[in-house]
């Protein structure tokens, strides 16, 4: 037995966990759109993302300084910028806004065309090329969670469309710069960095929003607050960027082709919209389009 044969079962536990925690992740933000219609039931959307920013730093600035972690390197900040640029400011506000006109379900046509962007701004990036059959899986895979959720939009555009586009062009690139620091410091440690960056902005952004508008606290509002402060800005971006550190960026791109059919599901459940029944038909196309990038050689 050769040496890589040996190494065999060790890459292909590390893979298979690299892609559980990829799509933990994905669960995670799957809950944002819902988490985020509900906390607008309390804060305005300025006040939502400053508030829902300092919260998610504050538990990754405690950790930091609990586990005693030194400063990143600086060739490591400009890094840092764009991930707290795109992930931890750009994509909350963006959507956020956007949902104030827009119903979940033609938010999640820019989370179908996430993981094809995620994808292009990663070859650029990285300098990578995935194979034909890896963008064929993944233009198909698009396609059919795009015609789905406009479907379920009734074809309408919004006036929350360009809040959307913009959404989806500074997530892809906080997402690949995230799964590139990645590879070189903890997934956690990126997050919490990228987190702690925003703090002062978002403190006085807090103060700001919530000075001039309207606080109505419900129970929706502080569940959908805390949700996605600690579960999708902290949590889910951790093991999101450790997912993607071991499977890499555009394999793990793709799984979030399953991301808007989650939404979906928590809309119907969550917010009480209404189900096309070709959901489950979607839903299958959508896992075997997953299933081909999965097994595609980058």
């Amino acid at each position: 037995m050769t040496a890589q044969d040996s190494a065999t079962p060790t890459t292909t536990i590390a893979v298979s966990g690299g892609t559980i925690l990829a799509a933990l992740g994905v669960v995670c933000f799957s809950l944002t759109f819902p988490s985020t219609v509900w906390g607008l039931e309390s804060f305005g959307p300025w006040s939502l993302v400053a508030v829902r920013s300092t919260l998610a730093a504050l538990i990754a600035g405690g950790l930091l300084l609990a586990l005693r972690v030194p400063l990143p390197e600086r060739r490591h900040w400009a890094g840092l910028a764009v991930v707290a640029g795109g992930v931890v400011v750009g994509f909350p506000l963006l959507t956020t806004l956007a949902l104030q006109t827009s119903t979940t379900s033609h938010a999640a046509v820019v989370v179908g065309l996430l993981p094809l962007t995620t994808a292009a701004f990663a070859a650029v990036r990285t300098g990578r090329r995935p194979s034909r059959t890896f963008w064929a899986a993944a233009l198909a895979g698009a396609a059919v969670v795009i015609a789905f959720t406009v479907q379920q939009s009734g074809g309408a555009l919004t006036t929350g469309d360009l809040y959307l586009f913009g959404a989806l062009l500074v997530c892809a690139a906080g997402y690949t710069e995230g799964g590139r620091l990645a590879r070189l410091m903890p997934g956690w440690q990126v997050v919490g960095w990228a987190l702690v960056g925003c703090l002062p902005l978002m403190v006085a952004g807090s103060a700001v929003g919530l000075a001039y508008e309207p606080v109505r606290l419900t129970a929706h509002g502080v569940i959908g607050l805390v949700w996605v402060a600690a579960g999708s800005t902290f949590f889910g971006l951790y093991v999101w960027y450790r997912g993607m550190a071991a499977i890499g960026i555009p394999k793990a791109s793709q799984l979030q082709l399953a991301q808007p059919l989650l939404t979906l599901v928590w809309s119907v459940t969550l917010l009480g919209e209404e189900l096309s029944p070709a959901a489950p038909l979607a839903a299958a196309a959508v896992l075997v389009c997953i299933a081909v990038t999965q097994r595609a050689r980058g």
